[in-house]
């Protein structure tokens, strides 16, 4: 009976304690964004299955020792101050069990950063490169590059999130392995976004590497992750996950509209044409 209280009361508290649980408010909310990547399926479970439990028993142990210490040693019970030196057996426990704890972290955490840092075989390639204030976006393997700017609030349109929607998205398929190199111009950036569970730093001079693979088609956002000057704020990042479909439909629209280099679609153009 006394253990099935106490199940009761452990999972409330978690629960109560977890900022990403169904009790949490959808507006305003503090906790995790909408996962739709396995990363962030992950990230969520690291944290709030075992980071979150392992904190609220060291915190809730940590503070019954304190108020035992104060009543049990108490001055008033204790005229005669104890001479005890040491205890070997409790000596031996304090470094068991926080290297027990260490281990049970270590192990999921260390899987979740390999599966983070190996990138499999990409179906997109993205090139982000951060400037003050804003993001510049490619498609190498499509002839694609664009700018993306923050849409000041005065010109948003209804149920646009202010701060944080863009001129362009950056437009993906669902269900695509979408490797992203990220670098910057100016100062030090960082493209993040918190529903894929992606944060990279952008620095000028080097290209960094992650990757994501999106679940659920939607418009997701995210935003610089590394002060960068006055206006830091203000360089949001939108990414807007469709079918593969429609992926191919912007490909098109794209390749007629945002050409890097607007002869070389006229050279391929002319080589499907002679082969043909």
């Amino acid at each position: 009976m006394t253990k099935k209280l106490f199940n009761k009361f452990y999972l409330s508290l978690v629960f109560f304690v977890s900022p990403s649980t169904s009790f949490a408010a959808n507006n305003w909310q503090m906790g995790y964004n909408q996962s739709v990547t396995s990363v962030m399926d992950d990230i969520v479970h690291l944290h709030d299955r075992i980071l979150i439990p392992i904190i609220v028993a060291i915190s809730v142990f940590v503070l019954f020792l304190l108020l035992y210490s104060v009543i049990r040693f108490r001055a008033s019970k204790n005229p005669i101050p104890s001479k005890t030196s040491h205890n070997t057996f409790i000596e031996i426990l304090w470094t068991v069990i926080p290297c027990l704890i260490l281990i049970v972290i270590a192990v999921p955490s260390f899987r979740l950063l390999y599966k983070q840092d190996v990138i499999p075989k990409a179906d997109v390639t993205i090139k982000a490169t951060g400037y003050q204030w804003y993001w510049g976006y490619e498609y190498p393997d499509q002839n694609i590059a664009f700018e993306a700017n923050m849409i000041e609030t005065k010109n948003l349109k209804p149920n646009q999130p202010r701060l944080l929607e863009t001129d362009n998205h950056v437009v993906v398929p669902v269900g695509k392995v979408v490797k992203v190199l990220i670098t910057a111009n100016d100062v030090l950036h960082a493209w993040a976004l918190p529903s894929f569970g992606v944060k990279r730093d952008a620095v000028p001079g080097r290209i960094n590497e992650t990757w994501f693979k999106a679940e659920k088609e939607g418009v997701y956002y995210g935003q610089c992750s590394e002060l960068c000057g006055s206006r830091h704020a203000f360089m949001p990042i939108t990414v807007r996950v469709v079918s593969e479909k429609q992926y191919n439909e912007w490909l098109k629209e794209a390749k007629a509209k945002l050409a890097k280099y607007p002869e070389n679609n006229v050279i391929a153009e002319n080589l499907i044409k002679e082969k043909k």
